[in-house]
């Protein structure tokens, strides 16, 4: 049975390195370990899919006398060949790797790269380390970093996979299975076989049951796809005649401070499926909705429509909604998982933008009573302007309110579902 390298690495990554890891990058142990868990096998399934490359099998060779593994926190940041071992694995794809850890463990760009910098060289410094004690040459080497192609799949933690993490098409020996986003070794190909719909009957015949005058097949077969031809024929038609229309509810969402004015479609629409895309900040790809939240705010910064605004009145009316930042129920200090990737997004658009200002704005929906709910859209407001703060762009978070239900648009008595647009954080530039 082949050496699964993971029992290498685990000596390496256990709580005491999550811990301290934590406390240095300013996240929660639960999103690093999160990372960890999603890094691990992108690096392991990178090296592997790089077995036969001699920088790869070079970097590991000299790894062990390299001293990395004592000072994964402080030395791996800044080691050159870890910097280039990445680069040579990841290549153009290293920035969606980042993005696509950094929004699945809750945690911000960088401490997903520094994480990825310091799995890589866990890893490599656990395979270089038991090469040396082995005595295995690069051959050797190439060979164990192959055998964990078929095992990769294992290590992967619940809702994530090699395809999600925006790595391209570099790991060609894995298969992925659209149902459970597994990753499976390849098998031998089978011969493809062209599916047709149709009303004919699905059994298989031999030849000799469409000859000889007794078969019914000589005048069945024409008539059933006959009928198929109609069918087909009255289906486009009737497509001819229907109508359909999709557009999305709620698509203009207009709040004020001063006049309370809401504006809103009453639509009746279909669900429209949001699909994560890269959103270029400057050059640097954020994961967000084209159309969303960061893309228009981009966009409107890009514009100098900030910078040509007389004065807060020009803005105020101009609010942008949070597409994955949400709160656990009842809470205003508790956000649910995955909520910090798209405030990360916030604070490198602020950081990009060092003279824009912003007004955080909570809202709740109409049921309940009121005053408790502008105390609680309040307290989610502030919970965000304290959380931008610890991430250096406090200065230009210029105020947090709650506006409890002021703004909902959806009867008390409608479903949770649909009161689900009314319970929202926002936020707007200001002056």
């Amino acid at each position: 049975m082949s050496l699964n390298v993971i029992d290498l690495i685990k000596g390496q990554l256990g709580p005491a390195l999550v811990s301290q890891a934590a406390a240095q990058f300013g996240e929660s142990e639960s999103g690093i370990s999160k990372a960890i868990g999603g890094l691990l096998p992108a690096v392991v399934g990178g090296l592997a899919n790089n077995s036969d490359n001699p920088g790869v099998l070079d970097a590991i060779t000299n790894a062990s006398s390299s001293g990395i593994l004592g000072n994964l926190l402080g030395d791996s940041s800044n080691n050159s060949v870890i910097s280039n071992l990445i680069s040579t694995i990841f290549g153009d794809k290293l920035s969606g790797l980042v993005n696509s850890i950094a929004t699945f463990a809750g945690i911000s760009n960088n401490s997903s790269s520094s994480l990825l910098n310091l799995v890589t060289g866990a890893t490599v410094g656990s395979i270089g380390k038991y090469a040396a004690d082995n005595n295995l040459d690069q051959s050797g080497i190439s060979s164990l970093l192959n055998d964990q192609k078929g095992i990769v799949s294992s290590l992967l933690p619940a809702g994530l996979s090699l395809a999600s993490l925006n790595i391209g098409d570099w790991a060609k020996g894995y298969k992925f299975d659209n149902d459970n986003d597994a990753i499976k070794t390849p098998v031998a190909e089978e011969p493809k076989v062209d599916v047709t719909r149709s009303t004919a009957p699905t059994e298989t015949y031999t030849q000799g049951n469409n000859e000889g005058g007794g078969s019914i097949w000589k005048w069945l077969l024409p008539l059933l796809l006959l009928i198929a031809a109609g069918y087909f024929i009255w289906k486009q038609c009737e497509k001819k005649n229907t109508t359909t229309t999709t557009s999305t509810a709620d698509s203009t969402n207009v709040t004020t401070d001063s006049t309370a004015t809401v504006t809103s479609s009453d639509t009746t629409v279909t669900t429209v499926t949001k699909v994560d895309e890269n959103i270029d900040l400057n050059g640097t790809a954020l994961k967000g909705y084209k159309g969303g939240m960061e893309d228009q705010m981009i966009s409107f910064l890009k514009s100098d429509g900030y910078k040509n605004a007389a004065n807060d009145d020009a803005l105020k009316d101009k609010w942008y909604d949070f597409d994955h930042v949400n709160f656990k129920i009842g809470s205003a200090d508790q956000l649910e998982a995955g909520s910090e990737g798209q405030l990360q997004n916030l604070v490198a658009i602020l950081k990009a933008f060092p003279d824009a200002k912003i007004k955080i704005g909570g809202y709740t929906d109409k049921t309940g009573d009121e005053a408790k709910n502008l105390k609680l859209s309040a307290d989610r407001a502030n919970f965000i302007k304290t959380w931008l703060g610890k991430q250096g762009v406090g200065a230009q978070v210029i105020a947090a309110d709650g506006y409890g239900s002021k703004f909902a648009t959806v009867n008390a008595s409608a479903s949770n579902e649909a009161r689900a647009v009314d319970r929202k954080m926002a936020v707007r530039f200001a002056k």
